[in-house]
């Protein structure tokens, strides 16, 4: 029985996740009353006496389980976003059921001979683009994901998939828990020296919150980045530095090295198991990049242009941290720090000159006015709608003839119940049904500087970019303007989705977007122009660097999921060799990137880490095309919105992005901006 407050649609102002009415201990027999209904749909569809069609099967399957979507987004959102104990515990007793459930459709022989009947006849029914995607959508899931197997080796994916969820979970729960346990408390005044005053502040009020006498100093980013980018004692910054990168690799109970073992064996034998070669060959079947080999070829191009430029720039900067300091082995807990100061030299920029003109509400109402201007959105603060934490705050968007097009939850501040770093999810999605256009509620979650008892939250200039990129996803979900929901919004191929996010970036650096939003928070006067082309002169600042730091993370995604990983047993040796290729500091025994690798190993992104960059290619290449016509343009515009934003995953990515930009991308324009190539 579904509590009556949680069945849908919410008896809520527009239908909105009523989270005050939900108890923990609500939600695992709701899941389970909302499995229960949802396979009760499914037995209808498959028990149909009429002859199966695109309506009576295809789209009554894509329309099924709405409560059941419903209430686990919520229960999943709240387990990044705020979660505790009870929360986690339930978590690792919902997954395997959920896991259980999608197997029962897949696995469903009846169910997959009505898909197949009308699949088999596609040629015959007149569909549009749309439900011609969808058609191979739901045949592929079906196909892809154990229809075709021996009952017996059906049985062997239900335990894999069952195992694999519930590992999934432990290990961002050791992350998360890892990410919590350390505190670096400082009594001594003088070890604060070089620390921006936001963050000794923000230090000393977290240190009284938890009744510390002194400066407390965690793994949290607004406490960490500031730590070991501006602290002058180089003992601390190792120990902050070194705690960060063990996470999860002591040996212990958190410890996640036979995790990620077990993890990648699974994910393995899954694709064995299916008919693939690696995960990665199953993964890439479904992305615009295909082929592991055409992941490798793409990251190895970027490694060949890339490498030299980060060699000469890491020497420069182990040079300049020599003649600054006598530091004579550049090490990882020197690199922001030096880094911060190489470029404080190169263009009198650091970002405490910037911070000022940075206060949080100002750059979202920046983000907002870029909206407006380029897509004609509207946003509106609200309070009559359920929040999950008193931090979060809640937009009616509308657009310029007052239609609703979203609701809009930001999530700005850490805390303990919310892991590290910044993410776009989806409370509910947006879809056509009887007629009536269901819109999306769409959140974005990050983790800034807190406003302290005599500052507002003032954001790093990175913090902006960080905002703007999660806000181009939260574009991408707001204006979906399709009719299935597993097409709509961000629901595309894995190395597309980060386009929109990243894009909007671009406008961080422009004068004519800072102008809107780029005011110092005591004066309001305007962000100098000097210090606008400082921005932009640094943006390729050590990009070399930065550049081939992304690609080692997606060679070691491809180094787990792109081989047979049977013979790996130990985590940080098989890691060590990966980065060869691409390390410039000395290694440090005691740290680990893989066991707390989340993206991969927690996320969405095994297999598809390489994504980031092959969206650079993108993001740079349409970025060029707004520059060309200017960055307000309404047909650019105009054509990245109906072309790209509202399309969702409705047809292959190339033909959307060639339907925008005229052509398909190339890497010159993303070399360009980086500077790794002439102009």
């Amino acid at each position: 029985m579904i509590k009556k407050e949680l069945e849908i649609p919410f008896k809520t102002p527009y239908n909105t996740p009523p989270f005050s009415k939900i108890e923990n201990e609500d939600y695992l027999p709701t899941i389970k009353a909302a499995i229960n209904l949802a396979k009760k749909e499914i037995e209808a569809i498959t028990n149909n006496p009429e002859t199966p069609t695109f309506e009576n099967t295809i789209e009554a399957l894509e329309f099924s389980g709405e409560q059941l979507d419903r209430i686990s987004s919520i229960f999943f959102n709240l387990n990044s976003a705020e979660t505790n104990e009870t929360i986690q515990k339930i978590a690792q007793e919902v997954s395997p059921l959920l896991s259980e459930f999608s197997n029962d459709i897949t696995l469903n022989k009846a169910l997959f001979a009505r898909i197949k009947a009308v699949y088999n006849t596609k040629d015959t029914l007149d569909l549009t683009v749309e439900q011609q995607m969808l058609l191979d959508k739901k045949h592929k899931s079906f196909s892809r994901n154990g229809a075709n197997l021996s009952a017996e080796k059906k049985e062997k994916l239900r335990t894999i998939d069952k195992k694999l969820s519930q590992l999934k979970l432990k290990f961002g729960e050791n992350v998360l828990a890892e990410t919590n346990k350390f505190e670096m408390l400082i009594s001594n005044e003088e070890d604060l020296a070089g620390l921006p005053n936001g963050a000794i502040e923000a230090a000393k009020q977290l240190a009284d919150s938890k009744g510390k006498d002194g400066w407390l100093f965690t793994l949290d980013y607004p406490s960490y980045i500031p730590f070991v980018t501006y602290s002058d004692n180089r003992a601390l910054r190792e120990k902050i530095a070194l705690a960060a990168g063990s996470k999860a690799f002591k040996g212990d109970n958190l410890d996640n090295q036979n995790i990620v073992l077990e993890i990648v064996k699974l994910r393995h034998d899954r694709a064995n198991l299916l008919g693939y070669k690696t995960h990665a060959h199953f993964v890439l079947e479904e992305r615009m990049a295909e082929t592991p080999k055409n992941v490798q070829n793409f990251l190895k191009e970027l490694l060949e242009k890339a490498k030299p430029a980060a060699e000469i720039e890491f020497k420069k900067l182990q040079e300049f941290a020599n003649d600054l300091d006598g530091i004579d082995t550049l090490q990882k807990w020197d690199g922001a720090y030096y880094a911060e100061k190489l470029k404080q030299k190169l263009y009198n920029l650091d970002d405490e000159l910037l911070k000022p003109y940075f206060k949080l509400e100002n750059v979202i109402q920046g983000s907002f006015a870029i909206a407006n201007k380029l897509f004609d959105l509207n946003f509106e603060e609200i309070d009559t709608i359920d929040k999950y934490h008193e931090d979060v705050l809640t937009y009616k968007v509308t657009n310029n003839t007052g239609d609703l097009i979203s609701i809009f939850y930001a999530d700005f501040f850490p805390r303990a119940g919310k892991r590290n770093g910044a993410w776009m999810t989806s409370y509910k999605p947006q879809y056509i049904k009887d007629g009536e256009n269901s819109r999306p509620h769409v959140s974005i979650v990050c983790n800034f500087t807190k406003p302290t008892k005599s500052k507002p939250s003032l954001l790093t200039f990175n913090e902006v970019t960080t905002l703007f990129h999660e806000f181009g996803h939260a574009l991408h979900g707001m204006l979906a303007n399709t009719t299935y929901p597993s097409l709509s919004g961000t629901s595309v191929y894995w190395d597309f989705v980060e386009l929109p996010s990243q894009i909007m970036e671009n406008w961080c650096y422009e004068k004519e977007a800072l102008e809107l939003f780029a005011r110092h928070y005591e004066t309001n006067d305007m962000i100098p122009m000097d210090l606008v082309e400082k921005i932009k002169e640094s943006a390729t600042f050590l990009e070399g660097m930065q550049t081939l730091r992304q690609l080692s993370f997606g060679l070691l995604d491809m180094s787990w999921h792109g081989t047979d990983p049977t013979s790996i047993t130990n985590v940080k040796t098989h890691e060590a060799n990966v980065f060869k290729s691409t390390s410039l500091y000395p290694d440090v025994e005691s740290n680990c990137m893989s066991t707390a690798f989340s993206h991969i190993f927690q996320g969405g992104y095994s297999s598809g880490y390489y994504s980031y960059k092959w969206a650079e290619v993108l993001d740079a290449d349409a970025f060029e095309y707004f520059k060309e016509n200017g960055i307000f343009n309404k047909m650019v515009a105009d054509k990245f919105k109906n072309n790209i934003l509202s399309k969702g995953g409705t047809e292959n990515p190339m033909t959307l992005y060639k339907q925008f930009r005229g052509k398909e991308p190339k890497p010159e324009a993303l070399l360009r901006r980086a500077g790794l190539i002439s102009k």
